[in-house]
């Protein structure tokens, strides 16, 4: 009978892409292991691009989560208790988490603290191992003008004139997001063809950032898409410091950010994201694609 390994990760596609570390050191941890990973359905086609997953359980959120008596459970969603018991209602004969191991620390980046639990268990992980893919860059810009809160969201108007300023570029978004894109594809004079928000679904998505020259957005999954492809990019910072959620220094990745914080949940554009101004994201755009 296969040992079994439980990780939860109940959360979107850049919480998914900040765990592919922790989750490929758990497989080198534990080969004999079979490891189910808890998250969203619509994840499923990032699976077999992290190499470290048997398989994808539907989870949204904290739990619950519908295994029994895995030999480990991991905890990679969260501090908070609905996730810990969550995975304690499933009778693990072992469970790494906060709340039960290290401090939890709000200074650490998303990838090295989940990195950084394992360690703390014994658990060697490379908060490095990020990558999915290499980019060949034959591909078009792509402008990613949404975020999961307004608070994250740079003006349309000014993603607008960056797209302008761009050759070959195509304006993506989810199908919630059709609105956004479209106002940022209509302002830069962009023919219908490359306006894709809510044609492509993530496997289109990954394929498009896989093969792109260059990835322009906001502080949101596609951003991580784009460090997991090593695709240059200049990414748009508001209420949240690149130092918790931002891509690898270095290696053609721009963060810009007005060094102030706020809430990541806000109804509206944070003041220090709107300090950003179109010149500083075209020349970084020029820069990391020179």
């Amino acid at each position: 009978m296969a040992l079994e390994l439980l990780a939860l990760r109940g959360l979107g596609l850049g919480d998914l892409l900040t765990a592919v570390p922790p989750l490929r050191a758990l497989r080198q941890a534990f080969p004999e292991h079979r490891i189910t990973l808890a998250a969203p359905a619509p994840l499923g086609p990032l699976m077999p691009l992290i190499g470290a997953v048997d398989v994808h359980l539907d989870v949204s959120g904290p739990g619950p989560v519908p295994f029994e008596r895995p030999d480990i459970a991991v905890n990679l969603h969260g501090k908070g208790p609905q996730s810990v018991e969550a995975l304690r209602r499933t009778e693990p004969g072992r469970l790494i988490s906060y709340g039960t191991g290290p401090r939890w620390r709000d200074d650490l980046h998303e990838v090295r603290r989940w990195c950084e639990l394992l360690e703390w268990h014994g658990i060697a992980a490379d908060p490095d191992d990020l990558t999915l893919g290499v980019s060949d860059r034959t591909g078009p810009a792509i402008v990613h003008p949404g975020a999961a809160y307004p608070a994250r969201r740079w003006p349309p108007e000014r993603f607008a004139r960056v797209a302008a300023a761009l050759e070959d570029v195509v304006v993506t978004g989810s199908a919630a997001e059709v609105g956004i894109a479209q106002r940022v594809a209509d302002l830069a004079g962009l023919p219908p063809e490359r306006m894709l928000s809510g044609r492509t679904g993530l496997a289109d998505l990954i394929d498009l950032v896989g093969r792109a020259r260059l990835v322009v957005c906001g502080d949101t999954g596609v951003a991580h898409l784009a460090t997991a492809f090593c695709v240059p990019s200049v990414v748009l910072f508001g209420p949240v410091s690149p130092a918790l959620w931002g891509p690898p220094p270095g290696w053609r990745h721009v963060a810009l950010w007005a060094g102030r914080n706020g809430d990541p949940h806000g109804e509206r554009p944070d003041p220090g994201l709107l300090k950003i101004e179109v010149s500083e994201v075209v020349d970084a755009a020029m820069e990391v694609t020179s």
